[in-house]
């Protein structure tokens, strides 16, 4: 016979935290680690991390990041 699963309690991270609990890191996808960059280096991956977004990609290909690079006005020599 089979077992009924056990279940856990639901726990809502996106409520407010109660007073004196420490706060939860959150995992986000996109963070500001840029800023050790230099600034040519920051812009691309500012424009890399803004396609991501609106084309909701994770990862992109070596086309579509050679289409940024252009898009910046980069260009071979």
């Amino acid at each position: 016979m089979n077992q009924p699963a056990t279940t856990t309690p639901f726990v809502d991270r996106r409520s407010p935290r109660k007073q004196g609990e420490s706060p939860v890191f959150e995992r986000r996808q996109f963070t500001n680690s840029h800023e050790d960059l230099s600034p040519g280096a920051q812009q691309l991956a500012l424009a890399i991390d803004e396609y991501k977004l609106r084309n909701r990609r994770r990862f992109i290909t070596y086309e579509e990041m050679y289409e940024i690079i252009t898009g910046l006005g980069y260009t071979k020599r």
